[in-house]
């Protein structure tokens, strides 16, 4: 039986116009795609309601056919489809790996220099480089959990990475890493690292983490093109994957592109746009060029 062609996707968030950074790895996945011989499909990822906007993702519409990237026809919007996130949250919780969290960002920060001025030594960082959670509320009663969520408190849902790891003792959690030679190298995870990652929140019942590979799983994904900056928060993806029992796609991790001063370009540094580039005349042929799409 022949097998099926494998399947890629571009991923963007409609809270900003794309800049030269999203136009690489959309072009990166097209070329991959054509590479190995398969479909492209386009996931809009709008879980934030607050910032994600229609002319936003029309935006993207114009900048992705201004390239001249063409997709599968079927596109997903992350925002239509809360109850699969929901089911797969509702799967860890029924495994007693998530909690509710009713720490503000003040209190985290609060906690984490209290227990630095304790110890005399730096707090325990993540792979992004901000403070890992020191587990205020993990130790919380069910009683009292309970009544704080009935009494309305703010909270976020986090994962409880100990008990997490706990139920995996023994299983070995790493992920294919391809390149476009089809030449392929294990690459083990190390989840820990990130702490107890925050899976929903009160208004939101989903986070990146968990919309990510709910999603990566229902369309099929089996190969994965992405920014260097997403490499460390595969870790997390990959402990997920193995606890929903969903598959574990193969992964590309492209470079990322910066500006004059050397930071990532970044459209909450206002980087550039396309659409910018566009009106003063560029053609989508330069940005192909300047790329190193030709």
């Amino acid at each position: 039986m022949a097998s099926s062609p494998p399947v890629f996707r571009f991923a963007p968030s409609p809270n900003g116009r794309l800049h030269l950074g999203h136009a690489y790895s959309a072009l990166e996945n097209q070329r991959l795609a054509a590479r190995f011989g398969g479909e492209l499909l386009l996931r809009i990822e709008d879980i934030d309601l607050t910032r994600c906007r229609p002319e936003f993702e029309q935006g993207i519409d114009e900048d992705l056919a201004w390239l001249g990237i063409g997709f599968a026809p079927q596109v997903r919007r992350q925002s239509r489809h809360f109850d699969d996130y929901r089911r797969a949250l509702d799967r860890l919780d029924a495994m007693g790996l998530v909690y509710p969290c009713f720490c503000s960002r003040q209190e985290v920060k609060d906690a984490v220099r209290r227990r630095e001025a304790e110890a005399g030594t730096p707090w325990p960082r993540d792979a992004d480089g901000a403070p890992l959670y020191p587990g205020t509320c993990r130790a919380l009663s069910e009683t009292e959990s309970h009544r704080r969520r009935e009494a309305g408190e703010p909270h976020v849902l986090r994962l409880a990475i100990g008990r997490a790891l706990a139920r995996m003792a023994g299983a070995a959690l790493s992920y294919r890493l391809f390149d476009e030679n089809v030449a392929e190298s294990e690459v083990a995870v190390d989840p820990a690292r990130w702490g107890d990652v925050v899976l929903a929140r009160k208004d939101v019942p989903t986070s990146y983490h968990l919309s990510v590979v709910v999603d990566d799983a229902l369309q099929g994904v089996s190969h994965v093109v992405r920014g260097k900056d997403l490499e460390a928060a595969t870790d997390i993806h990959v402990l997920l994957q193995r606890l929903l029992d969903l598959p574990t796609p193969r992964y590309h991790f492209h470079r990322l592109l910066s500006d004059e001063t050397g930071q990532k370009l970044a459209k909450s540094r206002l980087s550039q746009s396309l659409a910018d580039l566009r009106a003063q005349g560029t053609s989508a042929e330069a940005i192909r060029r300047q790329l190193g799409f030709t």
